[in-house]
């Protein structure tokens, strides 16, 4: 049984360890007493505690939230009561410091998700809700996110601190006004988002930090918002993004690194998706090294004005030293070692000694310092709930402060002290001394380049080239993004002369270059790549000049450009090696590291395509090889996800049963993707997304067999969900793959997993003929065997059921009519003699839809149609049937693979697949015919 009330000892230590808890304690004893009744000094507070505290103390008499001044009364008498009780658990030592910055960083999340949504509800019924308008001018709903900075973005909140906070929305818009409010009600003025956002962050600010009779909740500071102090209240996204982009200097990747959004909202991905590459490159940060020695410089260069020796975060050896240690680390190694970008200070630690960064002697000094400097920190911060951390000067406080910490006087305390300070001061001092030299010696003769190229160069590329100094975004570069530039352009340069291109290869890349280099420019720090490693510049030229598909995907993803650049592109690995690179790539990702998880997905899938485009182009892949690589990337991706959410799944709720009444295992999940349309066809193209279906043989009402159990049913949802997470999270790399599962029983309106049974019932009596069609391409990619068996013999049999030939033909004919008028070529397209490779009449969708209507049409009678999901080896078994002659099967996968082959070089090429209809005639016209001869006319 916990005591629930101090003692007398207790209240003793109170009173010696701060002013103002023992006054609080003396002037409302009972309201304390109650309150420690409910919550004693002995526990700690979770989530729950915190969420459940707030609520009680914003509800009135009738538990309905209460008006402004009666909320902001609340929750000020709320923090008053837990800063009590955190000073005294601090100063009886019964809660560690992790806890007790954790529990403070908790109470202030939750009471900013509170004021965010308490001051809504307000401005909504003065002004209506606030809209945004997207690229394709399509009106969103607006949110609000909070960025918690500092130590309240590592959830390391100290006893007194303030909140630096930043304020994002989305775009710029304005508010729309209700027009079904009813009579009476209060009218509302539409505004723009700018004045909208305002408002709600002055709202919040005020609720949260005015100080009133009773006090305040949270001080909150705003001054590390983009432009600081007289800007705009919020930001939106692109406007964050330009600042990154262009004025964001070495101090702010610092701050935010902390940066942590605190209230959920939708658009949080791309939030972070711009707030990672500006704190972290994804490489070794070379460039680093310089800013980290000014910033340590003008540190020093304060701490020797000021001879501040009693402050204990910024005297010689204090807080911000250790900081500063820990965060350089993680700003120059970051992109390439995720494990490391953690906010706390003390887990970032633990993280930079397992990965060799720091020795284990110096995190453990390192960490018994934070702890003491930060304990003490309270210490002083508790005596009059004041936002300090300087010594105290009064001896008597002075005296009590020791006591409280432990120490038999001051000076035994302040021995501690210097000790410790010292300690950091070593690491410190030794921090980014010498800047890395890169191993890379390369002679350059510039001039003598450039009086090459003068001579190789087309007319227009030297236009482009001059183009390329004088435009907007080059000669308004930053002086040190200018620097970077006119270090890494002659090396470029030299691997252009000295790649054992052609001239024409030559002009062909150079413009790409340029390209390349304008989009790298806008984050410069990925110029300093070519200075630091100059043979990068040889193996890049080749691939530029090779395809402006590999090019423009380095452009997007500059992250790509270190790897791509070491790849081994001769060499395609089949499944098997695949499996073993994305195993190996995961086996670094920490089991609860999901963004970890993602990052890896994303990096696995990008780079494995590159390497098959840039194979498919210098190596000349035969089709058929650079599909099968293609699909198997996405077979390893999708079989590697369903692995690892499985088990955190079951690691979190156990195993499901099965229809069987069988616990399931990894081998035997209960669970099967099925992969339709290219995936199922083993067709995947470069920008190809995945049509997908789950299915499941799991008994939906049964309890999983964990310590968190639940339904089958449920288990199979979130299975699917996850994954489904897992490949479509949009981060600024993009997604794994774009997902479409309209083909999934009863479309969008449908389940998104069904049970074997229900699938097959779906199959037989309810799909419509355009599904049964869709599941002539499909096929079992991965999970459980004997799901995907149950699956090909349920597929098997629906194919195989008697249809009526005339039947399947106008249902495959229709279908074919609207496709071709929804998405082949436009009238004037076809009056300048261009033909749709895929679209229009003759081409590949009437290649695959005759193969569709083949088995659907006489599978029943020949059940070896059935058994193949792609066209090629459906046109093999055709013309073992006789239905079609041998030959002409093999004219029409001919004319099949011909023009996937040429949808693949135009999609290297961003080119449409629109090509000279004169080039193509005899082709189209043979398609066109066996059209005519096996399903009909084409509906009018």
């Amino acid at each position: 049984m916990p005591q629930l009330l101090p003692t007398m000892e207790q209240i003793a230590v109170l009173q010696q360890a701060s002013n103002f808890g023992y006054q609080y304690w003396q002037t409302k004893t009972n309201v304390v007493q109650s309150f420690l009744k409910s919550y004693p000094l002995s526990q700690t507070l979770d989530v729950q505690h915190i969420k459940d505290l707030i609520r009680d103390y914003t509800l009135d008499e009738d538990y309905q939230l209460a008006d402004e001044a009666s909320v902001m009364r609340g929750l000020r008498h709320l923090r008053n009561l837990l800063m009590v009780r955190w000073i005294w658990q601090d100063a009886l030592n019964l809660i560690s410091l992790e806890q007790l910055t954790w529990e403070l960083s908790k109470f202030a999340d939750y009471c900013l998700i509170f004021a965010k949504d308490y001051v809504y509800q307000d401005l909504i019924s003065r002004y209506g809700e606030p809209y945004f308008f997207d690229e394709k001018n399509k009106p969103h709903k607006d949110d609000l996110a909070i960025i918690a900075m500092g130590k309240m973005g590592a959830e390391e909140l100290n006893l007194s601190s303030d909140i630096d906070l930043i304020f994002v929305h989305q775009g710029q818009g304005e508010t729309v006004v209700d027009s079904l409010k009813p009579p009476g009600s209060k009218a509302a003025k539409s505004i723009d988002n700018k004045k909208f956002f305002t408002k709600w962050g002055q709202g919040i600010i005020n609720l949260l930090d005015k100080n009133t009779q009773d006090g305040f909740v949270f001080r909150i500071d705003m001054r590390l918002r983009p432009w600081g102090d007289g800007s705009d209240l919020a930001i939106h996204l692109s406007a964050l993004e330009k600042y990154f982009a262009q004025h964001g200097r070495a101090w702010e990747r610092f701050a935010w690194l902390k940066a942590r959004i605190v209230n959920p909202v939708t658009f949080s991905d791309s939030l972070e998706a711009l707030i990672k590459p500006f704190v972290f490159r994804y490489y070794v940060d070379y460039s680093a090294f310089a800013a980290l020695r000014e910033m340590k410089s003008l540190i020093q260069n304060q701490v020797e004005q000021r001879q501040d020796t009693d402050n204990v975060k910024l005297g010689a050896g204090g807080i911000r030293d250790i900081e500063f240690i820990v965060q350089s680390f993680q700003l120059i190694y970051g992109g390439r070692v995720s494990d490391i970008r953690v906010k706390n200070c003390l887990q970032a630690m633990s993280q930079l000694e397992k990965h060799g960064f720091i020795d284990a002697v110096t995190h453990e000094q390192l960490a018994q310092a934070y702890r003491f400097l930060r304990r003490l920190e309270h210490g002083i911060q508790a005596i009059n709930d004041e936002q300090t951390q300087r010594l105290p000067q009064d001896a008597k406080q002075r005296h009590q402060l020791a006591q409280v910490l432990g120490f038999a006087d001051w000076a035994a305390l302040l021995a501690k002290l210097n000790e410790y300070r010292q300690t950091v001061k070593i690491p410190f001092d030794e921090l980014v001394s010498d800047r890395q030299q890169s191993d890379e010696q390369l002679q350059v003769d510039h001039q003598h380049n450039l009086s090459e190229l003068e001579q190789k160069l087309s007319a227009d590329n030297k236009d482009k080239l001059n183009q390329f100094w004088q435009s907007k975004l080059i000669t308004g570069l930053s002086e040190e993004a200018k620097t970077r530039l006119n270090a890494a352009y002659p090396i470029l340069i030299n691997g252009l002369l000295h790649s054992d291109l052609s001239e024409d290869a030559i002009n062909v890349a150079l413009p790409r270059m340029l390209t390349l280099l304008e989009a790298v420019s806008r984050r410069s720090i990925y110029l300093v790549m070519f200075a630091e490693n100059p043979t990068a510049a040889a193996k890049l030229i080749p691939m530029l000049a090779a395809s402006p598909w590999i090019a423009s995907e380095l452009v997007s993803y500059p992250v790509l450009l270190d790897s791509f650049i070491r790849e081994k592109y001769r060499h395609l690995p089949d499944k098997a090696e695949l499996s073993d690179i994305l195993r190996q790539q995961l086996l670094r990702v920490e089991p609860n590291d999901e963004e970890g998880l993602l990052n890896a997905f994303r990096f696995f899938k990008k780079t494995q395509v590159l390497a098959v485009a840039a194979s498919d182009v210098l190596a000349d892949r035969p089709l058929m090889k650079v599909s099968d690589s293609l699909t198997f990337i996405a077979e390893v991706v999708l079989e590697k996800a369903l692995q690892r959410v499985f088990g955190e799944l079951v690691k979190k709720h156990g195993y499901p049963v099965n229809a069987q009444g069988e616990p399931v295992s990894e081998a035997h999940n209960g669970f099967a993707i099925i992969g339709y349309g290219k995936l199922g066809g083993l067709e995947m193209s470069y920008s190809s997304d995945l049509d997908l279906v789950f299915i499941h043989d799991i008994d939906e009402e049964a309890m999983t067999l964990g310590e968190k159990p639940i339904s089958g049913m449920k288990f199979a949802a979130r299975l699917a969900q996850k994954l489904m997470n897992y490949l479509t999270t949009q981060t600024r790399d993009g997604r794994v793959y774009e997902i479409d599962m309209r083909l999934r029983p009863s479309g969008q309106a449908g389940m998104m997993v069904v049970s074997t049974h229900a699938f097959e019932l779906y199959q037989m009596h309810k799909a419509w003929a355009w599904e049964h069609q869709a599941l002539v391409r499909a096929r079992a990619i991965c999970g459980d065997n004997r799901v995907m068996k149950r699956f090909d013999q349920i597929r098997k049999e629906v194919l195989c059921l008697p249809r009526d030939k005339d039947s399947v033909r106008i249902e495959v004919s229709t279908m074919r009519h609207k496709m071709q008028d929804h998405l082949g070529s436009k009238p004037h397209t076809k009056q300048q003699g261009l033909f749709h490779l895929k679209q229009d009449a003759g081409g590949l969708v009437d290649i695959e839809f005759i193969a569709q209507f083949a088995v659907l049409a006489y599978a029943n009678r020949y059940p070896a149609l059935a058994i193949w999901s792609d066209n090629v080896r459906i046109f093999e078994a055709l013309a073992k049937t006789g239905i079609i002659e041998t030959e002409i099967c093999q004219q029409l996968t001919h004319a099949y693979l011909r023009i996937r082959s040429m949808t693949h070089r135009l999609a290297l090429a961003e080119q449409p697949i629109l090509v000279d209809e004169a080039q193509w005639h005899e082709l189209r016209n043979f398609v066109d015919e066996q059209w005519h001869r096996l399903i009909g006319q084409r509906p009018e």
